[in-house]
This record gives structure tokens, C-alpha cells and sequence, in this order.
């Protein structure tokens, strides 16, 4: 049976969580002076209200957790934050409608980046950053951010851990989750300063560094221009912002690792960081190689263009530093096909992930050496470790739910009038959880604020999906999960 005391009391607190960080973006109102003060305290007042009766509600909870509550509580807090991170939006007046502020609060919590605001430069400076803030709480988790600074509060941790992380294994580098929780933290803490630092060296005054420091590790692409990064015209900034793009795509856990634990080689032995590192470069001089023989650009500039489309695509990033609709159509696919795999698990990118491509191509090798040899064992490895046949039928679901969710979204829109092309592109796109602006995408001719309502609120769903890994909302819907045994 599931324990809904508990699940409410953890709610009520992540909702105390939740107006902190609406208190930052009233604070950042207050410094520019302008008219979003009221709009945040009292999107402030009403969470913390609301906290204080989901609290209550759970008030006589048992502090244990169970893997139903834990499946139940992870989705339920991506709902409820998103619920209420839209209400700046709405008092304010940015967003007037309600699915559209919905579409754009949890856009920013699943790191989707897909954006119905065709003009925010001419939002206030504290809605601009609560846009950024929405995208980096949820690089890695809102739940997991809470087992990071308050684990006591999230009874159960490992189970809710299991059921919100990325990736089809999840790597410990601590026996106790909560000091692995606090050391991930503390490296996407550090890989934002530091990209926040160098957009400021190189140019961007504080307010426009911190933002995109934000969004940039989060992997999320939430801008405070019409045109992104590409307002400043400056080289260096691109370059930086491949980087830590490329940093944030790798699995924190290799990352700490590596660096804290001075084990560089480890990182070039893991066979999900060589297929990363692969499919990047392979990609980059596939594009670069068309850009420089069929549109005559220079090296250097078909390089970092190219470069920059590819990282930002696979990391799920989704932002351009370039007019992609007029490269050939040969460089979409590729930015397409990097665009479905992501980067690494463990990381704050989406897609399928690079460790599930490796064992899909071992499994694949596998089986032509099985035809030649019938009786052998062919066990599938991963740095060294044997994979479970559970995690490789685990791997097979997996795949096939992705491509039953893309063939449904886009049924359902090319029935609702949009064209197939697009159709592809926005249900690639929000599953992967890379959301471009179509406004500036591949040859589309609508803006997200264009499609209808109930589409937006089927991409709501696919957007949390592509987020939580499909399984662990999907799960809710079946009866055995409502079964009392």
C-alpha cells in the first residue's frame, strides 16, 4: 500500500526548498527594481503556505519508504515543483495562460530548454533568472539535490536515488548515498562557478555570466537573449561554452573520480567516456568536412561551429551558435542521430545515453559471434564488469518504449495539423530532452507558443518522461503498482 503520509510530508518540505530559491529571484527583483517583486513574494507565500498544509497531512508519517513511494514521490515532486515554480509567471504577467506557463516551468526543471517565450529580453531581470535557477535545480535532480543537503528528510534514499537518477546503472562513489549525493553536488557546484568565472573573464557582465553558467551545466539552454550566446559575437565564449557543456555531459561520478581522486587514466579507460569522446569527433570532422567543401567556409570557424552544434546536441543542451537550416542536409542527420544518443549517464544530459549504446553495440557484436559459433558464452562487459541479463532485457524495454513514445507524440501531432517533419523534430526533441527553439530550427516554420494546448500538455508528459527515464512515470499507470501486495 502506498504510504502517502510520508510522501506528503517529503513534498512539504521540498516546497520549503522551492520558496528559498523564489527568494532569490525576490532578492534579484529587488537589485534591478523592478515590477516582479510582488509576483515572486507571493509565489513565495503561497509555496510556503501550501508546504505547511502537505506537512500537516503527513504530520503521523513513518519515516520509511518503500520502492512504490519512492516511484510515486519522484514523480509526483517533478509535478508539483513545476506546478508551482509557474505561479512568477502567471502573478507576473510574462505568461498569461496557463498551459503555457506549465510548459514553460517544467521545460526549465527537466533541462528541456523548449521555450513558448518568443522575446525574453524583455522580461525582468528576476523572471530571467528564475528560468536559469528552474534549469539548474533540476540538472540532476530535485529530489537528489535534497538527499544532498537534507538527508534525513528523504527516508528510503537509495530507493528514490534508483528511481529519479539516469542511466541503467548507478554508480556509488561513497558506500553512504547522501556523502555521493554531497560530492556530485559540490562537482556541478564547482563546474558552475567556473563556467560562471570564465563567461565573466572573457566579457559578460555578472548577471549574464551567472545565468549562463547555470544553464550551461545544467545543460539546459535556457537563454536571456533572442539570440544566445551568439549576441556577444565572440569566439572565446563559444569555446568555453563547449567545454563545460562537454564536462557536464560526462558522469559525475568518473569526473570525481578522476580529479579529486587524481586517476586521470580512469576516465580514458571507461569505455562510456571513449564512445562519447568518439562520437563527437567523428561528428565534428563529418560536419566540419561538408561545412569547408560545400559552403567554403575556414577552418577555424567550421571547426568551432561545427564543434559547438554537435557537443550542444549530444549534451542536450540545445542552443546554436549557428544557422543550421541553411548547412546541407546531410550535417541534420548527424546532429539528429547525436541528438537521440546524449551524452553519458550520471551526467545532466538527456537522451539514451552513450553506456546504453555500448551495450547495445556489444550485444550486437554478440550476436554475429553467436551465429558463428552457437555454443559459445558470450557474456557483455562493461569496463570489465559483467552486465545482468536483467539490465540487458532492462536495455531492450528501454529502446522500444523510446521509439513507441516518438511514433505516438507524433501521430498525435501530425493528426492535430502539425507537419511530419516537425512532428519528428518535437517529439525527438522533448523526449531527449533537448528542446531548440523551432523558431530557429531545422527548417520548421511554428514557434512552441504556436501549437495548441493539448499538444503542449502531451510534451509536458513526454518532457518528465524523457526525464525520468520513461519507467519510473510509466510504472504509475499499471495496476499491479496499485495492488496493496
Amino acid at each position: 500500500m502506498v504510504n502517502f503520509r510520508i510522501i506528503s510530508k517529503i513534498i512539504g518540505s521540498l516546497l520549503f526548498i522551492e520558496a528559498f530559491f523564489m527568494s532569490w529571484c525576490a532578492i534579484m527583483a529587488i537589485v534591478f527594481h523592478e515590477d516582479d517583486q510582488m509576483a515572486f513574494i507571493m509565489s513565495m507565500l503561497i509555496t510556503f503556505g501550501c508546504g505547511f498544509i502537505f506537512l500537516f497531512m503527513g504530520r503521523h508519517a513513518q519515516n520509511t519508504l518503500s520502492r512504490h513511494d519512492a516511484y510515486l514521490l519522484v514523480t509526483s515532486v517533478w509535478v508539483i515543483f513545476s506546478l508551482f515554480g509557474m505561479f512568477p509567471f502567471l502573478i507576473h504577467g510574462s505568461i498569461t495562460n496557463l498551459t503555457d506557463a506549465y510548459f514553460e516551468t517544467i521545460s526549465g526543471f527537466t533541462t528541456t530548454g523548449a521555450s513558448i517565450l518568443d522575446d525574453v529580453e524583455c522580461l525582468p531581470h528576476g523572471i530571467l533568472f528564475w528560468r536559469s535557477l528552474t534549469q539548474w535545480v533540476g540538472g540532476l535532480g530535485i529530489v537528489f539535490f535534497t538527499i544532498a543537503i537534507l538527508p534525513s528528510l528523504v527516508a528510503g534514499s537509495v530507493k528514490v536515488f534508483a528511481a529519479e537518477a539516469t542511466g541503467p546503472i548507478k554508480a556509488k562513489m561513497h558506500p553512504r548515498l547522501t556523502t555521493t549525493a554531497k560530492w556530485i553536488w559540490s562537482i556541478y557546484l564547482l563546474l558552475t562557478i567556473g563556467c560562471g568565472v570564465s563567461f565573466w573573464a572573457v566579457g559578460m557582465n555578472w548577471y549574464e555570466a551567472l545565468n549562463y553558467s547555470m544553464t550551461t551545466t545544467a545543460t539546459g539552454g535556457f537563454c536571456i537573449h533572442n539570440d544566445g550566446t551568439n549576441v556577444f559575437n565572440s569566439p572565446e565564449i563559444d569555446y568555453i561554452s563547449i567545454i563545460f557543456q562537454f564536462l557536464a555531459g560526462i558522469n559525475f561520478t568518473l569526473l570525481y573520480v578522476s580529479i579529486f581522486k587524481t586517476r586521470l587514466m580512469h576516465l580514458f579507460r571507461d569505455s562510456e567516456f571513449k564512445l562519447y569522446v568518439t562520437v563527437v569527433a567523428i561528428a565534428t570532422i563529418a560536419i566540419m568536412s561538408t561545412l569547408v567543401l560545400q559552403l567554403g567556409y575556414d577552418y577555424e570557424r567550421a571547426f568551432r561551429e561545427s564543434l559547438y552544434q554537435v557537443v550542444s546536441f549530444m549534451t542536450t543542451t540545445g542552443v546554436y551558435s549557428a544557422d543550421v537550416a541553411q548547412w546541407p542536409h546531410i550535417t541534420w542527420i548527424i546532429i539528429g542521430c547525436v541528438m537521440l544518443l546524449g551524452a553519458c549517464a550520471g551526467s545532466t544530459s538527456g537522451g539514451f545515453k552513450c553506456i546504453r549504446g555500448v551495450m547495445l553495440l556489444k550485444v550486437v557484436r554478440n550476436n554475429f559471434r553467436q551465429s558463428l559459433h552457437p555454443n559459445a558464452v558470450l557474456p557483455v562487459r562493461i569496463n570489465g564488469q559483467n552486465v545482468p541479463r536483467a539490465r540487458l532485457i532492462a536495455l531492450s524495454a528501454f529502446f522500444v518504449l523510446v521509439v513507441l513514445m516518438l511514433l505516438v507524440t507524433t501521430t498525435i501531432m501530425i493528426i492535430s495539423g502539425i507537419d511530419s517533419v516537425n512532428s519528428i523534430i518535437i517529439a525527438l526533441s522533448c523526449v531527449s530532452n533537448v528542446g531548440p527553439s523551432l523558431a530557429n530550427d531545422i527548417g520548421a516554420n511554428i514557434t512552441w507558443s504556436g501549437m495548441a494546448d493539448h499538444i503542449k500538455w502531451v510534451l509536458c508528459l513526454l518532457m518528465l518522461m524523457g526525464r525520468l527515464e520513461i519507467m519510473t512515470v510509466l510504472v504509475l499507470f499499471t495496476r499491479s503498482f496499485w495492488q496493496e501486495n
